[in-house]
């Protein structure tokens, strides 16, 4: 590896961990045995793409935000209009097979530390129930948490009415919500992301066609698939957003990162769902 200037790489060295920057550099190696990189290859190079995956898990952390207090909005939404405003105290609503007493003894965990102003509100003018109603309790889950929630509803109706909001199946809606709160650990613990295969992946929509012509099939474990999910999520809850124009300009000028080791196809912007046509449900 050329280290034009010393300095600089001892900067980088000296506030980043060599053994995490090291993982950056694989990529450029050409023989790992003997820790020999491809000629041409500099120091910079590998900064460079440090600081790409740096800028992508923020970016990626953003669309995720979104979803998830949108899905927070829905899923407390529709429990509350169908099963009343407590609806998440009544264990019938949930799956046998749903770990209900750890997801409850979380909730109240959570409650217990939160310094947030409704959760007092509620405890200083209300003595019974206990608990806050849903819409206020769905606000301390974690992505995590959430993920449990909503797949752990008993009818594949309630699941179905919150996925119809965002136009996909609510086999689709539930794993992605699985995958995400992989993704998002990796993110909040400033993982490697750009060339990371999760271990989970998200069920591949077939409906709407439109998007499933957007995603790459042939590598499915591959961030791409979870870029094309989180845009047509954006599309649904930020209409008009530039989120997709960010990426865009964030691949433009990183261009030395290998966007193939991420699973972007060969003509991946004239796929429909970064060519701008509307995907919408039956499409």
């Amino acid at each position: 590896m050329r280290v034009p200037d010393r300095d600089y790489a001892h900067h980088y060295l000296t506030h980043l961990n060599y053994y995490r920057l090291g993982a950056y550099w694989l990529s450029f190696e050409s023989d790992h045995h003997t820790h020999t990189f491809s000629s041409g290859t500099h120091f910079d190079d590998v900064v460079s793409l440090y600081v790409f995956d740096r800028e992508l898990r923020l970016l990626v952390m953003d669309a995720i935000e979104r979803l998830e207090v949108s899905i927070r909005t829905q899923w407390a939404y529709h429990l509350a209009y169908e099963h009343g405003p407590h609806a998440y105290l009544d264990q019938s609503v949930f799956k046998s097979s749903f770990n209900y007493a750890r997801c409850i003894s979380h909730v109240e965990e959570e409650l217990g530390r939160s310094k947030e102003v409704f959760v007092s509100h509620y405890r200083e003018k209300y003595t019974e129930p206990q608990l806050p109603p849903i819409w206020a309790v769905v606000e301390v889950m974690s992505l995590g948490q959430l993920s449990k929630w909503v797949s752990g509803l008993t009818r594949g109706k309630d699941r179905q009415a919150i996925a119809a909001i965002y136009e996909i199946d609510e086999v689709v809606l539930t794993s992605f919500l699985h995958h995400l709160t992989i993704v998002r650990n990796i993110c909040a613990h400033h993982g490697r992301l750009w060339n990371r295969r999760v271990g989970f992946q998200a069920r591949i929509p077939k409906k709407p066609k439109l998007l499933n012509q957007s995603l790459n099939l042939q590598q499915p474990k591959q961030l791409y698939n979870t870029l094309v999910l989180l845009q047509h999520f954006m599309n649904v809850i930020s209409p008009g957003h530039h989120w997709q124009a960010r990426l865009v300009e964030l691949l433009k000028k990183h261009s030395i990162v290998n966007i193939e080791a991420m699973g972007f196809p060969k003509g991946w912007q004239d796929r429909p769902i970064w060519a701008g046509i509307r995907i919408i449900k039956g499409r």
